[in-house]
């Protein structure tokens, strides 16, 4: 049989079978394009060497990132993961789900400051600033969620513009946020009582482990066959 390559299905035809099979790039559009069917042998040999060149991408880039810090600045390149990792939510949402969001940054902006509060004035250690944090922003994206997704299109990106934007205000004139200063001297602390998170080589690392596990666990989601 020929097999139809599609991530979330598979269409098994008969070897003698001609037919073409097409895919409405749109609902609304009669564009219309032919779709590429493979025998189970060059569909194998496809497969493998997406997987081999996906993995040496893969591979190099950890490379760099595991040297960058002998080379770069290390609280440079902690920003630009840290963005990176903001732009992978942001795309896991718009990418994968079409849901317009203006407001996402108050997620972030959220943990930043439950995460720097916590461990600047309750003496939280930083694994524990890092999870008080995660909740909190996870908690205020249940609230905006739960308000947002009864709209769709334009009236769900507004909603979250507004609601992010009152979250701004709020932020701002709250005050253990610090207001336009913003929190300063936050301690870095010690990683479970060990490691000095106040090298900057230890915290990168740290950061990186962070990244590499929040991306794998974004991919995990993507594929997973729910």
């Amino acid at each position: 049989s020929i097999r139809y390559r599609h991530p979330n299905f598979w269409l098994n035809l008969p070897q003698r079978t001609e037919v073409e099979l097409l895919v409405r790039v749109s609902s609304r559009s009669s564009l219309q394009v032919p779709l590429a069917l493979y025998t189970p042998t060059a569909f194998a040999e496809l497969e493998r060497d997406s997987q081999f060149g996906i993995g040496l991408f893969y591979g190099i880039l950890l490379a760099l990132m595991l040297v960058a810090p002998a080379v770069l600045y290390p609280v440079l390149v902690m920003k630009i993961l840290c963005f990176a990792l903001f732009a992978c939510a942001f795309n896991l949402l718009i990418g994968y789900t079409g849901l317009l969001s203006f407001g996402h940054a108050v997620f972030l902006g959220t943990a930043g400051y439950v995460a720097g509060h916590s461990i600047k004035v309750w003496g939280f250690p930083p694994e524990l600033g890092l999870i008080a944090a995660t909740l909190a922003a996870a908690a205020l994206g249940w609230v905006i969620g739960s308000l947002a997704i009864r709209r769709s299109g334009i009236y769900f990106a507004m909603i979250t513009l507004a609601l992010a934007q009152m979250m701004y205000f709020f932020f701002l004139q709250a005050p253990f946020t610090g207001g336009e200063d913003g929190l300063q001297d936050v301690p870095r602390g010690k990683l479970l009582g060990i490691i000095d998170l106040a090298d900057d080589f230890n915290l990168y690392y740290f950061v990186l482990a962070i990244f590499i596990f929040a991306f794998w666990l974004i991919h995990r989601t993507i594929h997973s066959p729910f």
